[in-house]
């Protein structure tokens, strides 16, 4: 099949490239690399060893992947976040989206999960983080080293992660909130402020620590059934 790498590519030893696959100006691909077919590796972009790149992944211009990344089908790195500026008159203005994506090493991002660039400086995806399918990380966000995200969680702008976090399916996550390290979140609750203590794990929405939604959800039940 035919491909296009540009010829200020820089590809390692043992890359490997499939069929229509798109690499651009001055991009740069580490050892043993694979890279598998109609992926797309955008200008300036630079991508470390021992990479597995699947099918349909699409990464952006100026982008920074280290080694031993996972990317699995369908995946977005570095499009535009959710940048809009209300005017006047009740349109929109777009916010130009300047900065970038770094996954650092040993990391594995699922399939049709998006990861957007930041307006400026980086979104950040630390060493050995792990994120399911169909998640949505936005700009400026940092995920924290070896934090687990379960499928379609959602980490809205500048939110930033500790380490050791887990996270079940649906999660929402305000912006600009912190959660501290070894932060445990059950699936469908939502984060709306900060956690500063390290250790809590939460039920709910907004998410509480799980012992006081359960007492809750008790009275709650035996409310019913009065």
């Amino acid at each position: 099949g035919r491909c296009h790498i540009a010829w200020s590519a820089k590809l390692g030893k043992k890359v490997y490239v499939g069929d229509f696959v798109t690499i651009g100006k001055n991009a740069s691909i580490g050892d043993c690399t694979h890279i598998s077919d109609n992926v797309t590796i955008g200008e300036g972009t630079k991508i470390g060893s021992y990479c597995i790149i699947y099918p349909g992944v699409h990464i952006f211009p100026g982008m920074v992947i280290g080694d031993r990344v996972i990317l699995h089908a369908g995946c977005i790195i570095g499009d535009d976040g959710f940048g809009n500026a209300p005017q006047p008159d009740g349109s929109w203005k777009k916010i130009e989206h300047l900065g970038n994506v770094i996954i650092e090493d040993d990391v594995e991002i699922g399939s049709n999960t998006t990861v957007d660039k930041a307006p400026m400086e980086s979104t950040i995806i630390k060493k050995g983080a792990r994120i399911d399918n169909l998640c949505q990380i936005a700009h400026n966000v940092i995920v924290g080293e070896n934090t687990a995200m379960a499928a379609m969680t959602g980490v809205a702008g500048s939110a930033k992660i500790g380490k050791n976090c887990l996270f079940g399916g649906q999660v929402g996550i305000v912006g600009h909130v912190n959660i501290a390290d070894h932060t445990t979140v059950a699936a469908k609750s939502a984060i709306i402020g900060n956690i500063r203590k390290s250790g809590l794990t939460l039920f709910g929405i907004p998410g509480i620590d799980h012992r006081v939604y359960m007492k809750a959800y008790a009275k709650f039940k035996q409310s019913g059934e009065e």
